[in-house]
């Protein structure tokens, strides 16, 4: 087991700027670049310094760096703000430097958003972690050390971290199973409201605004002969229509139809014809309703 006290890695994942710039330091030591960071108002600023241009080139150290830091996945780091500049002699304030003077400081900077591993993923992470954390307090002692741990070999205290790891592994698995119920739940009840759509919605009559949203959704070449078909059936029932109800129907239809018309596109072939249809089909639904107000009295 791994003493996690000298894992850089592990703690530039705890979040450990230092180690993070360690970690950078060695990756992109074959590219000559050298780093710095500071961690601020919940931003890591990284300054990377090179003694030629070319060494500093954008593309490149951008998805080198995001991709390293991806990869270590620092806890409560998503914003980096990345700067560049050719190496100069140590600043203490270099922060201050470049945002007081920016483009005097900077060859550029650009901001990154690092891609966080997902829960699932996160969850195994701290479980892993927290079982080395608990190897590591099992691990045999030198005989330097022995004298510094007092009563390291206590049942009381080997029973206790018996019980914490079990605790803690009674979580992991309670918090899994939880994640999988919800993951399955939404799957099936996304499944079942697909099934169940289309009988729903046959169930229901369609009213005036369904058509339209229908109509809109026509292709623009069909709307005119869609606009002449409900002009059709329109004429047909004014010469059967006797009540209220049916001359408000045709009226309606008459109207939908001239809404159809005003929609043809300039580039159709029967364009000018639509224009005059258009008028000529509201006419028609404004006497349609006359009628029916004639068949109430």
């Amino acid at each position: 087991m791994v003493n996690r006290i000298n894992d850089i890695a592990w703690q530039a994942h705890r979040g450990s700027v230092a180690a993070i710039i360690q970690v950078l330091n060695e990756r992109l030591a074959n590219s000559g670049v050298r780093t710095r960071a500071i961690f601020d108002d919940g931003v890591l600023q990284l300054l990377c310094e090179a003694n030629t241009v070319d060494q500093l080139e954008k593309s490149n150290l951008v998805n080198q760096i995001q991709e390293i830091l991806e990869s270590i996945a620092p806890r409560n780091i998503r914003k980096v703000n990345i700067n560049s500049r050719i190496v100069r002699e140590q600043q203490l304030l270099w922060l201050d430097e470049i945002t007081r003077e920016p483009e005097s400081q900077l060859l550029w900077s650009e901001e990154i958003i690092l891609e966080q591993p997902n829960t699932f993923q996160q969850l195994i992470r701290d479980f892993q972690d927290r079982q080395a954390e608990l190897g590591n307090s099992n691990l045999p002692k030198t005989q330097s050390s022995r004298p510094i741990l007092i009563n390291n070999n206590n049942p009381k205290n080997l029973d206790r971290r018996r019980l914490l790891f079990a605790l803690s592994l009674c979580s992991f698995l309670l918090l899994i199973g939880w994640v999988g119920y919800n993951l399955l739940y939404r799957k099936f009840k996304q499944t079942t409201q697909k099934s169940t759509y289309p009988i729903a919605q046959a169930s229901k009559p369609a009213n005036s605004k369904q058509q339209k949203s229908q109509s809109q959704d026509l292709p623009k070449e069909d709307i005119f002969l869609e606009a002449v078909r409900i002009a059709n059936q329109a004429s047909a029932a004014g010469k059967v229509a006797k009540s209220s109800t049916q001359w408000l129907e045709i009226a309606a239809n008459w109207q939908r139809a001239s809404d159809l018309m005003s929609q043809v596109l300039p580039s159709h072939s029967r364009y000018k014809e639509a224009q005059i249809r258009t008028k000529l089909y509201q006419q028609y639904s404004q006497a349609a309703q006359q009628e029916a107000e004639k068949s109430k009295s």
